[in-house]
């Protein structure tokens, strides 16, 4: 039971520490940053200042890009992970940091045209893991496109 508490209190250490200003975020598994749950652009482009690596130059071109396709996007972190939307339809896309990749999440990935080849429980949610140097910008924003188009995920 020790271990178990000392666990915890690391935990909670951690995070108290993340949340202080000024601090860097903590890095998850994988090298995902934790940020805070919050709306708008500021949360998002803290996690994208905090990625690992070619990760964080590999998040801004993806913000970029959404921003420059979207026009009025929406913004969100929610579960460590930046969220993009259109006001009355919902969230389109997610990212999400990993070891070797970034997962981009189409939540209505099934109705795009190509669809994107990852696939899971959610019938309707498709990704791909970008590895360094195999971002696809031309593909990405028609995905981008299409989705944002489309009717979203309302889960938050």
């Amino acid at each position: 039971m020790a271990g178990e508490t000392s666990k915890k209190s690391k935990r909670a250490s951690r995070k108290a520490e993340a949340g202080r200003a000024g601090d860097e975020p903590v890095l998850l598994a994988g090298g995902n940053p934790q940020i805070a749950k919050a709306d708008g652009d500021a949360p998002v482009q803290a996690y994208i200042a905090a990625m690992p690596g070619w990760k964080s130059d590999f998040g801004r071109q993806l913000d970029d890009l959404i921003e420059r396709t979207v026009p009025g996007v929406r913004k969100a972190v929610r579960w460590n992970s930046p969220f993009y939307g259109v006001e009355g339809q919902g969230w389109f896309a997610s990212t999400h940091v990993f070891t070797r990749y970034v997962k981009v999440t189409f939540f209505n990935g099934a109705s795009l045209r190509p669809v994107p080849p990852g696939s899971g429980k959610d019938p309707d949610a498709r990704w791909i893991n970008v590895h360094e140097g195999e971002f696809d910008e031309d593909q990405m924003e028609t995905w981008i496109r299409q989705s944002a188009a489309l009717p979203g995920w309302h889960g938050f």
